[in-house]
């Protein structure tokens, strides 16, 4: 894989042709039920349809940027063989290269969540919820910690989390939190949680993994930030 590539999706280009081909036969059905959810989950945390919809398109298409942040190389050099010749006898030369790693981070699961969770936080600031604001900060600590027990790095790939655990968890700890604000500590707490607990805090772990690119908020923990803002903002 080129390391210079970094604009892909986090799943697979045939999964991408079935999951468009789903969606041409179910496009009334989809367009009722599941646009009507993101604009409702959205609008709980104080978007308008539009601006609720363009955010959802730019997370979702966003998913296939990645932008390279460092490089880290991997702790398992590998040793290659060259040939010279000298007056026309091979000679079988060893040496070791390293392979790299790129850690990138991933616009429509990192980025755009970052920027929409902190809009939130400075919006609990400004209405004076100082109360609020420590829950969230409590919740992200919590949801850190939960995540982050069940994320797995996986060789090749990245660290992954299965994709239904962090809005599960996140709607529990937002209710028990604070009901009448459980959407925006949903969504800040769940969307920032997942990242530290699944990327941030497995970062340590990159050098091991083999994988040319590791994105934070990437493959592998795209479904699991983008369920946990959508879902558990709705099941609040």
């Amino acid at each position: 894989m080129n390391n210079k590539n970094y604009i892909y999706f986090p799943f697979e280009f045939t999964m991408l042709i079935v999951l468009f081909v789903l969606f041409l036969l179910i496009y009334p059905v989809f367009f009722f039920l599941f646009a009507g959810g993101i604009v409702e989950a959205f609008s709980r945390l104080g978007f308008s349809p539009i601006t609720g919809t363009l955010v959802f398109l730019l997370s979702l298409f966003g998913s296939a940027i990645n932008i390279p942040i460092t490089k880290i190389t991997t702790q398992n050099p590998i040793v290659q063989e060259r040939v010279v010749y000298f007056y026309g006898i091979p000679y079988k030369i060893p040496f070791v290269t390293e392979q790299t790693t790129v850690v990138a981070i991933n616009f429509g699961g990192a980025i755009i969540p970052i920027f929409i969770s902190i809009y939130e936080f400075l919006r609990i600031l400004s209405a004076g919820r100082l109360d609020i604001a420590l829950l969230t900060i409590i919740g992200i600590v919590i949801i850190s910690i939960v995540v982050h027990s069940f994320a797995k790095p996986v060789k090749g790939v990245g660290i992954a989390v299965p994709f239904f655990i962090p809005p599960i968890i996140t709607a529990i700890v937002a209710l028990i939190l604070s009901r009448q604000y459980a959407p925006i500590i949903a969504y800040v707490s769940g969307t920032l949680g997942t990242l530290i607990g699944a990327d941030i805090l497995n970062l340590n772990n990159v050098s091991e993994l083999g994988a040319p690119v590791v994105s934070i908020g990437g493959a592998g923990t795209f479904d699991g930030i983008f369920l946990t803002g959508i879902l558990s903002t709705l099941l609040v």
